[in-house]
């Protein structure tokens, strides 16, 4: 008996996932449960258990090929299965995976084959789009897809029916909406890009005895804009070896996350300075005690998380998203921190915020960045994020200026803790000082709620003498 591995669905949203590890080899005995690949969609990296105890027969997927759900990535032979049973079923089963992935349309049609026909078939030009692709009205509701690419395509005003899905049963992916985009772009940067015509083709004069003879020079070559970004990096007047390392799938998500939050809100950081003195001093009064108590350490990041909580439910305008011409308020607080990984930046949330005590908060920061550092997050742990917080100080920042995550309007930054000699009451003291920053989006938030907000979280820190559970 045989049992089929496939890429699961790790969320509603989600449907397609980059194998990024084998824990096992082929030949090798897994028990049931036990990690066996880890993969990773831009929501979260996770390890997935396996589906049956037996052997892992055969591996029909490598390590690094981004696949939709549901499909195939290896069999698994429970002990006592004939071989012949083992041999002939993954065969079979490559072949069912190989259509959606490389031929998402249909397969080869073995009567009447009409060859230029199936030529055009992967590349459709517009003016072969049926009319019910067309039509609004029919786009908006049958074009199967997700809603991160719902939302690429309402900010880049892009018509969903013009693009050829090439995910599951003609599902719209991430990577067909990338790709359009570049190609929409490429005949205006080209255009730009062309040099003038005068210019372009001088013109030579070579006198002879008998009369001038005019020699054309060729025109530049235009390069794509792809082929441009190469050719500008690979100058000759480098000189030294160079290693080409692909981006990890998280990487990549993490790159176009942040290019997509630049591109649709704007951006605006005002920074703080905040003594930190008597939170300081309550943390080393009573850090054994909590540590004996709760079992975790007690770091400053509550603190702030507290902090930032409170104030923003007295700022409600800190805690919305932009859809479209309107401005949502969310009413729970579900504050994201983010956890640096090996493998880049991930920010899980905590859902309701605002309904936990200081202890709770900490316990469940602490709980999310160790999942987050294990790979065992789930999908929904990473969404629903209203407002978000990020500590480089950890690292020795002074500060900094953090980019929004979307669809949130604000991120906090937390610098380092320092001793300086700071001015109190006319004199100099030397205080616990720390710079917060507040990224925000303008079309939103104006700078003076910006700082009236900053002013209330750098009092309300300031003057946290007492301890709360």
């Amino acid at each position: 008996m045989t049992t089929k591995v496939t890429m699961p669905q790790m969320g509603e949203s989600i449907f397609e996932g980059t194998l990024t590890k084998w824990l096992k080899k082929a030949g090798d005995t897994v028990v049931r449960d036990e990690p066996l690949f880890e993969i990773s969609t831009d929501k979260v990296d996770s390890e997935i258990p396996s589906p049956a105890s037996g052997v892992l027969s055969q591996i029909l997927v490598p390590e690094g090929k981004t696949v939709q759900i549901n499909t195939i990535l290896a069999i698994i032979t429970e002990s006592g299965a004939e071989e012949k049973e083992s041999a002939i079923t993954p065969s079979r089963e490559v072949a069912v995976q190989e259509i959606p992935q490389e031929a998402p349309t249909k397969p080869e049609a073995p009567v009447h084959p009409e060859p230029q026909r199936t030529e055009a078939a992967p590349p459709p030009a517009p003016e072969a789009t049926t009319p019910a692709e067309v039509s609004p009205g029919i786009r908006a509701q049958d074009i199967r897809t997700s809603p991160l690419v719902r939302r690429l395509a309402r900010e880049n005003n892009i018509d969903l029916g013009e693009i050829h899905g090439t995910g599951l049963e003609g599902r719209i992916t991430k990577e067909d909406v990338l790709n359009y985009l570049a190609k929409r772009s490429a005949p205006e940067e080209a255009e730009s890009a062309r040099p003038h015509p005068e210019p372009a083709v001088p013109l030579q004069l070579e006198e002879t005895e008998q009369q001038p003879r005019i020699q054309v020079s060729p025109a530049p070559a235009v390069l794509e804009p792809a082929q441009a970004a190469v050719a500008a990096y690979e100058t000759p007047q480098f000189v030294g070896e160079t290693e080409t390392v692909s981006m990890t799938p998280m990487r990549k998500a993490i790159a176009e996350h942040m290019v997509l939050s630049r591109r649709t809100s704007a951006h605006v950081s005002t920074v703080f300075e905040v003594d930190m003195t008597p939170v300081v001093q309550l943390r080393e009064a009573r850090k054994a005690e909590f540590e004996k108590r709760e079992g975790i350490p007690l770091t400053y990041t509550p603190f702030f998380a507290k902090a930032l909580i409170d104030a923003v439910r007295e700022f409600p305008i800190l805690n919305s998203s932009v859809v479209g011409e309107n401005i949502v308020y969310k009413k729970p607080v579900n504050l994201g921190i983010a956890v640096a990984l090996e493998t880049g930046l991930i920010v899980p949330v905590v859902k309701n915020a605002h309904l936990k005590s200081f202890t709770g908060l900490a316990l469940a920061i602490q709980d999310l960045a160790e999942r987050a550092r294990t790979k065992r997050l789930k999908p929904d742990d990473v969404q629903g994020g209203t407002i978000s917080m990020t500590n480089p100080g950890t690292f020795g920042a002074l500060f900094n200026t953090p980019i929004i995550s979307q669809p949130q309007v604000a991120i906090l930054g937390v610098g380092g803790i320092e001793k300086r000699p700071v001015v109190v009451h006319d004199a100099i003291a030397i205080r616990s000082m720390v710079c917060l920053s507040l990224s925000f989006d303008h079309r939103v938030i104006d700078g003076a709620v910006a700082d009236r907000f900053m002013a209330r979280l750098k009092e309300r820190l300031q003057a946290w003498t007492r301890w709360i559970d």
